[in-house]
């Protein structure tokens, strides 16, 4: 979900209007009039026009940061959080933050959800977090779901990817999803699992699929859908750790299990495998298009669902056809990259070194430098670390013991802590 529902859905709506418009004089048809190019702020990465991806780029560039251990440029950081509406939610890309939000600023639940877990990744933005779930939780709709767009002019009803980024955003800031019922007593996974095509649905390899909505009272397969899905099923985000086990994906289990969120995630996951062995890659067909491209951005998003849902060899085709065709895509594409990497990191793969390309410095030039690590401030832990750990093996003796142990031998013993990461 790179190219978000609701930045696509602002953009079409602008192309409308733009349509709307009377045409240019003939004398003046010919004249190209060139674009003011775009003015990005300084904390914020990416050089193209921020208007419907701003907020959505920056989170996932923040994660992806954090997940391979960078501390991301406090700028970067205080210009998301800056993005924030004093409603709590988070707008597509808020140009003049001096000013309040007005009726004329997109409200956005993708945005919001997003933003709501690159902020619980990085840290110390508890208040703002707060009254981003707040804002969520009270524009749920009746039946459990989320639009993109609440109460706007593009609000068409709850839709499995708003709905999949709410339940992630809601996991991410420590909530139970479940329980966030709406005023129709439903939860989000009520309203998710209508989405799902189920063992009725024709063709037979897209049952455990996911639409975005219906259409005209059906349901067609969406593998962009699908991928968010299946991530807010299994409880998790795109930050996904490797996983040790690794099972072939399998088709939806049918009869299926009524009401199981894991369950119908592993049915999408097995779609999702499915739809992959064709291409090595999923396609889609682009507005004014004859034929269907390689889509690079649900392509590794389904990567990232696989991975999550313990299927890495089902995913290694498509896992390997990025390393060779992604690269082009993801130029100076902070989501893009970002997404690379979290799909590198859910498979255990090398970020650095991914079809000979080093993700993590190409991201880090789009934006602020990440923070430098403070040497001294290093040193400093380490006596505060090797205490706590010392006093988990039971006593401070076994260190000195060890440590006499390891210098009569020649061995040199190298004390790591894994930091815990947080899983959106």
């Amino acid at each position: 979900m790179n190219v978000r529902r609701s930045a696509a859905t602002l953009a079409a709506s602008a192309v409308l209007c733009v349509g709307a418009a009377p045409a240019a004089p003939a004398a003046l048809a010919d004249v190209a009039t060139p674009s003011p190019s775009p003015v990005i702020p300084s904390g914020l990465f990416g050089k193209a026009d921020p208007a419907y991806d701003g907020v959505w780029r920056q989170s996932f560039a923040l994660l992806a940061q954090q997940t391979v251990g960078e501390k991301p440029a406090q700028q970067a950081v205080d210009w998301l959080a800056g993005q924030q509406c004093a409603d709590g939610f988070f707008p597509a890309f808020r140009a003049d933050t001096a000013k309040p939000c007005d009726a004329s600023a997109f409200i956005d639940s993708n945005a919001t959800s997003v933003a709501v877990q690159a902020l619980t990744a990085v840290g110390g933005h508890t208040d703002t977090v707060k009254k981003a779930v707040g804002w969520l939780k009270s524009v749920q709709n009746q039946d459990g779901g989320w639009s993109s767009n609440p109460g706007g002019a593009m609000d068409s009803g709850s839709d499995a990817n708003s709905t999949a980024l709410v339940i992630r955003a809601l996991e991410a800031a420590g909530e139970k999803p479940a329980e966030v019922k709406s005023k129709g007593g439903k939860s989000p996974y009520e309203s998710l699992l209508t989405f799902q095509l189920d063992c009725s649905a024709e063709p037979a390899a897209d049952r455990g699929a996911f639409a975005f909505q219906p259409a005209g009272g059906k349901l067609s397969a969406s593998a962009d859908a699908t991928a968010a899905a299946v991530l807010a099923g299994l409880g998790t985000g795109p930050v996904v750790a490797p996983s040790a086990t690794d099972t072939p994906a399998a088709p939806l289990a049918c009869p299926a299990t009524a009401g199981d969120p894991a369950a119908a995630a592993q049915g999408g996951a097995g779609y999702l495998a499915e739809a992959l062995k064709k291409d090595g890659h999923l396609t889609a067909l682009t507005a004014g298009a004859d034929q269907s491209t390689a889509d690079t951005g649900n392509t590794a998003d389904a990567v990232i669902a696989l991975a999550a849902a313990g299927h890495k060899q089902s995913a290694a085709g498509a896992l390997e056809w990025l390393k060779a065709n992604s690269a082009a895509w993801a130029k100076d594409n902070p989501a893009g990259l970002a997404t690379l990497i979290l799909a590198a990191h859910a498979t255990g793969t090398d970020p650095k070194s991914f079809g000979g390309t080093d993700l993590v410095a190409a991201l880090n030039a789009t934006g602020p430098a990440p923070q430098k690590q403070n040497a001294s401030a290093k040193a400093s832990e380490q006596p505060a670390k090797k205490k706590d750990e010392a006093k988990d093996s039971g006593s401070n003796v076994w260190w000195m013991i060890l440590a006499g142990a390891a210098a009569g031998m020649g061995i040199g013993i190298v004390l790591s802590g894994r930091r815990k990461k947080n899983q959106l």
